[in-house]
Protein backbone atom coordinates (compact mmCIF):
# COMPACT_ATOMS: atom_id res chain seq x y z
CA UNK A 1 0.00 0.00 0.00
CA UNK A 2 1.33 3.48 -1.45
CA UNK A 3 2.14 5.90 1.92
CA UNK A 4 -0.98 8.22 0.77
CA UNK A 5 -2.88 4.99 0.55
CA UNK A 6 -1.93 4.04 4.22
CA UNK A 7 -2.54 7.99 5.78
CA UNK A 8 -6.10 7.59 3.77
CA UNK A 9 -6.93 4.50 5.42
CA UNK A 10 -5.61 5.55 8.81
CA UNK A 11 -7.97 8.96 8.41
CA UNK A 12 -10.85 6.64 7.75
CA UNK A 13 -10.70 3.98 10.73
CA UNK A 14 -9.98 7.37 12.77
CA UNK A 15 -13.53 8.51 11.00
CA UNK A 16 -14.98 5.24 11.66
CA UNK A 17 -13.98 5.38 15.32
CA UNK A 18 -15.18 9.07 15.94
CA UNK A 19 -18.46 8.24 14.63
CA UNK A 20 -19.52 5.52 17.51
CA UNK A 21 -18.72 7.57 19.91
CA UNK A 22 -21.96 10.03 18.45
CA UNK A 23 -25.79 10.31 18.57
CA UNK A 24 -25.64 7.07 21.15
CA UNK A 25 -29.23 6.38 22.57
CA UNK A 26 -28.73 6.83 26.61
CA UNK A 27 -28.71 3.09 27.21
CA UNK A 28 -26.85 1.94 24.33
CA UNK A 29 -23.00 2.88 25.82
CA UNK A 30 -20.31 2.15 22.78
CA UNK A 31 -18.78 -1.08 24.72
CA UNK A 32 -15.13 -1.55 23.90
CA UNK A 33 -13.35 -4.74 25.22
CA UNK A 34 -9.85 -4.93 25.69
CA UNK A 35 -7.71 -7.09 24.24
CA UNK A 36 -3.65 -7.87 25.24
CA UNK A 37 -2.70 -9.68 22.33
CA UNK A 38 -3.59 -10.30 18.93
CA UNK A 39 -5.90 -13.71 20.00
CA UNK A 40 -7.65 -12.16 22.06
CA UNK A 41 -8.17 -8.52 19.68
CA UNK A 42 -9.44 -11.66 16.92
CA UNK A 43 -11.77 -13.14 19.53
CA UNK A 44 -13.70 -9.94 20.27
CA UNK A 45 -13.39 -8.83 16.67
CA UNK A 46 -15.58 -12.49 15.99
CA UNK A 47 -17.82 -11.80 18.58
CA UNK A 48 -18.91 -8.83 16.84
CA UNK A 49 -17.34 -5.44 18.76
CA UNK A 50 -17.21 -2.53 16.27
CA UNK A 51 -13.66 -1.11 17.98
CA UNK A 52 -11.73 -2.49 20.12
CA UNK A 53 -9.69 -0.79 23.09
CA UNK A 54 -6.19 -1.86 24.49
CA UNK A 55 -5.11 -2.09 28.04
CA UNK A 56 -2.15 -0.85 29.05
CA UNK A 57 -2.25 -3.07 32.60
CA UNK A 58 -3.36 -6.22 30.18
CA UNK A 59 -0.66 -6.13 27.91
CA UNK A 60 2.00 -4.97 30.81
CA UNK A 61 0.41 -8.28 32.56
CA UNK A 62 0.62 -10.17 29.43
CA UNK A 63 4.42 -9.11 28.52
CA UNK A 64 5.30 -10.21 32.28
CA UNK A 65 5.21 -6.54 33.86
CA UNK A 66 3.94 -4.58 36.29
CA UNK A 67 1.48 -2.11 35.58
CA UNK A 68 2.97 1.14 34.76
CA UNK A 69 6.80 -0.68 34.06
CA UNK A 70 6.14 -1.61 30.25
CA UNK A 71 9.26 0.02 28.47
CA UNK A 72 7.65 1.85 25.65
CA UNK A 73 8.78 0.44 22.87
CA UNK A 74 7.31 -2.75 23.98
CA UNK A 75 3.98 -1.30 24.67
CA UNK A 76 4.07 0.17 20.90
CA UNK A 77 4.75 -3.03 18.94
CA UNK A 78 1.69 -4.44 21.26
CA UNK A 79 -0.27 -2.53 20.04
CA UNK A 80 0.85 -2.70 16.93
CA UNK A 81 0.57 -6.64 16.55
CA UNK A 82 -3.26 -5.81 18.08
CA UNK A 83 -4.14 -3.52 15.32
CA UNK A 84 -2.73 -5.53 12.58
CA UNK A 85 -4.66 -8.78 13.58
CA UNK A 86 -8.15 -6.93 13.10
CA UNK A 87 -9.84 -4.95 10.69
CA UNK A 88 -11.76 -2.93 13.49
CA UNK A 89 -10.55 0.04 14.86
CA UNK A 90 -8.64 0.01 17.63
CA UNK A 91 -7.64 2.71 20.34
CA UNK A 92 -4.51 2.05 22.78
CA UNK A 93 -4.02 2.93 26.54
CA UNK A 94 -0.68 4.72 26.62
CA UNK A 95 -0.41 5.17 30.19
CA UNK A 96 0.96 9.26 30.66
CA UNK A 97 2.29 9.51 27.35
CA UNK A 98 5.84 7.60 28.70
CA UNK A 99 7.26 11.28 28.82
CA UNK A 100 7.71 11.32 25.01
CA UNK A 101 7.07 15.11 23.27
CA UNK A 102 3.81 15.37 22.17
CA UNK A 103 4.37 15.53 18.38
CA UNK A 104 6.55 12.00 18.63
CA UNK A 105 4.16 10.57 20.55
CA UNK A 106 1.25 11.41 17.30
CA UNK A 107 3.30 10.06 15.01
CA UNK A 108 3.92 6.70 16.83
CA UNK A 109 0.33 6.41 17.61
CA UNK A 110 -0.43 6.47 13.73
CA UNK A 111 2.56 4.20 13.31
CA UNK A 112 1.15 1.37 15.62
CA UNK A 113 -2.09 1.67 13.62
CA UNK A 114 -3.91 2.78 16.62
CA UNK A 115 -6.71 5.39 15.68
CA UNK A 116 -7.35 6.87 19.24
CA UNK A 117 -4.72 7.51 22.48
CA UNK A 118 -6.01 6.97 26.39
CA UNK A 119 -3.49 9.23 28.68
CA UNK A 120 -4.22 9.18 32.53
CA UNK A 121 -3.29 12.58 34.58
CA UNK A 122 -1.27 9.89 37.57
CA UNK A 123 2.58 11.28 38.33
CA UNK A 124 5.34 8.24 38.45
CA UNK A 125 4.98 8.76 41.75
CA UNK A 126 1.86 7.69 42.34
CA UNK A 127 -0.02 11.27 42.82
CA UNK A 128 -2.03 13.30 40.26
CA UNK A 129 -0.10 15.85 37.71
CA UNK A 130 -1.26 19.29 37.43
CA UNK A 131 -4.37 19.86 36.18
CA UNK A 132 -3.56 23.00 34.00
CA UNK A 133 -0.20 21.43 32.63
CA UNK A 134 -2.33 18.43 32.47
CA UNK A 135 -4.45 20.53 29.80
CA UNK A 136 -1.39 22.29 28.33
CA UNK A 137 0.02 18.88 27.67
CA UNK A 138 -3.28 17.04 25.96
CA UNK A 139 -3.60 20.52 24.36
CA UNK A 140 0.01 19.71 22.26
CA UNK A 141 -1.37 16.14 21.51
CA UNK A 142 -4.30 17.90 19.68
CA UNK A 143 -2.28 20.22 17.80
CA UNK A 144 0.27 17.45 16.71
CA UNK A 145 -3.00 15.12 15.76
CA UNK A 146 -5.12 17.65 14.29
CA UNK A 147 -8.87 16.25 14.39
CA UNK A 148 -8.71 12.99 13.69
CA UNK A 149 -7.12 11.33 16.03
CA UNK A 150 -9.21 10.37 18.95
CA UNK A 151 -8.38 11.94 22.61
CA UNK A 152 -9.45 9.76 26.10
CA UNK A 153 -8.09 11.88 29.30
CA UNK A 154 -8.26 9.60 32.11
CA UNK A 155 -9.08 11.47 35.35
CA UNK A 156 -7.59 9.70 38.12
CA UNK A 157 -9.21 11.64 41.47
CA UNK A 158 -11.10 8.91 42.46
CA UNK A 159 -8.30 5.86 42.55
CA UNK A 160 -5.96 9.19 44.25
CA UNK A 161 -8.44 9.56 46.83
CA UNK A 162 -8.84 13.43 45.58
CA UNK A 163 -10.94 15.46 48.29
CA UNK A 164 -14.22 15.69 46.70
CA UNK A 165 -14.00 13.58 43.92
CA UNK A 166 -17.25 14.74 41.80
CA UNK A 167 -15.63 18.42 41.98
CA UNK A 168 -12.51 17.44 41.10
CA UNK A 169 -13.54 15.24 38.21
CA UNK A 170 -15.71 17.88 36.84
CA UNK A 171 -12.75 20.59 36.88
CA UNK A 172 -10.24 18.95 35.34
CA UNK A 173 -12.81 17.18 32.66
CA UNK A 174 -13.62 21.07 31.23
CA UNK A 175 -10.12 21.63 31.09
CA UNK A 176 -9.22 18.83 29.52
CA UNK A 177 -12.42 19.21 27.05
CA UNK A 178 -11.27 22.68 26.80
CA UNK A 179 -7.63 21.56 25.80
CA UNK A 180 -9.10 19.17 22.75
CA UNK A 181 -9.93 15.87 24.31
CA UNK A 182 -12.74 14.08 22.66
CA UNK A 183 -13.27 12.10 25.74
CA UNK A 184 -13.07 12.46 29.71
CA UNK A 185 -12.31 9.23 31.81
CA UNK A 186 -13.20 9.29 35.63
CA UNK A 187 -11.78 6.07 36.18
CA UNK A 188 -13.55 4.26 39.05
CA UNK A 189 -16.06 6.83 39.46
CA UNK A 190 -19.06 4.61 41.03
CA UNK A 191 -21.98 4.36 39.10
CA UNK A 192 -24.14 6.47 41.31
CA UNK A 193 -22.12 9.60 40.51
CA UNK A 194 -23.22 9.25 36.72
CA UNK A 195 -25.28 11.53 36.75
CA UNK A 196 -23.92 14.59 38.79
CA UNK A 197 -21.04 14.15 36.11
CA UNK A 198 -23.26 14.00 32.92
CA UNK A 199 -25.23 16.89 34.00
CA UNK A 200 -22.02 18.82 34.51
CA UNK A 201 -20.20 18.12 31.35
CA UNK A 202 -23.00 18.30 29.31
CA UNK A 203 -22.59 16.50 25.85
CA UNK A 204 -18.77 15.41 26.58
CA UNK A 205 -18.23 11.89 25.90
CA UNK A 206 -17.79 10.05 29.22
CA UNK A 207 -16.13 6.66 29.51
CA UNK A 208 -16.81 4.35 32.83
CA UNK A 209 -15.14 1.01 34.06
CA UNK A 210 -17.46 -1.35 35.04
CA UNK A 211 -17.98 -1.93 39.00
CA UNK A 212 -17.44 -4.82 40.44
CA UNK A 213 -20.99 -5.99 41.23
CA UNK A 214 -21.06 -8.68 38.83
CA UNK A 215 -24.20 -10.13 38.01
CA UNK A 216 -25.61 -7.49 40.73
CA UNK A 217 -23.81 -4.60 39.57
CA UNK A 218 -25.49 -2.22 36.84
CA UNK A 219 -26.09 -3.13 33.34
CA UNK A 220 -24.19 -1.61 30.32
CA UNK A 221 -27.49 -0.40 29.33
CA UNK A 222 -28.28 1.12 32.56
CA UNK A 223 -24.85 2.34 32.62
CA UNK A 224 -25.37 4.73 29.84
CA UNK A 225 -28.93 5.68 31.17
CA UNK A 226 -26.84 7.26 34.18
CA UNK A 227 -24.15 9.06 31.75
CA UNK A 228 -21.49 6.67 30.16
CA UNK A 229 -21.25 7.11 27.14
CA UNK A 230 -18.48 4.37 26.26
CA UNK A 231 -17.64 0.90 28.46
CA UNK A 232 -14.23 0.25 28.76
CA UNK A 233 -12.53 -2.66 31.24
CA UNK A 234 -9.05 -2.07 32.09
CA UNK A 235 -7.19 -5.19 32.77
CA UNK A 236 -10.62 -6.75 34.00
CA UNK A 237 -10.90 -8.95 30.71
CA UNK A 238 -7.43 -10.32 31.29
CA UNK A 239 -8.07 -10.89 34.95
CA UNK A 240 -11.36 -12.88 34.02
CA UNK A 241 -9.50 -15.34 31.30
CA UNK A 242 -6.57 -16.06 33.83
CA UNK A 243 -8.98 -17.36 36.22
CA UNK A 244 -10.40 -19.22 33.53
CA UNK A 245 -7.34 -21.02 32.46
CA UNK A 246 -5.86 -21.34 36.10
CA UNK A 247 -9.13 -23.02 37.22
CA UNK A 248 -8.46 -25.42 33.61
CA UNK A 249 -4.84 -25.70 34.44
CA UNK A 250 -6.01 -27.65 37.57
CA UNK A 251 -8.72 -29.45 36.40
CA UNK A 252 -6.10 -30.33 33.35
CA UNK A 253 -3.08 -31.79 36.14
CA UNK A 254 -6.11 -33.42 38.38
CA UNK A 255 -6.85 -35.01 35.32
CA UNK A 256 -3.60 -36.94 34.93
CA UNK A 257 -4.21 -37.81 31.14
CA UNK A 258 -7.10 -38.56 28.83
CA UNK A 259 -9.19 -36.96 26.39
CA UNK A 260 -9.99 -33.28 27.50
Amino acid sequence: MSGDGGRDAGRTAESRFRALHLGRAAGDPLVLPGPWDAVSARAFEAAGFPALATPSAGIAASLGYEDGATPAAEMFAAVGRITRAVSVPVTADLEGGYGIPAAELVERVRESGAVGVNLEDSDRAGGLKDPRAQADWLAEVRAAAGPGLFVNARVDVYIRRAPDPVGAAIARALLYAEAGADCVYPIAAPSADLPALRAALGALPINTLPGPGGPSGPSFAALGRLGATRITFGDGLLQRTRDDLSAFATKLRLRGGGVL
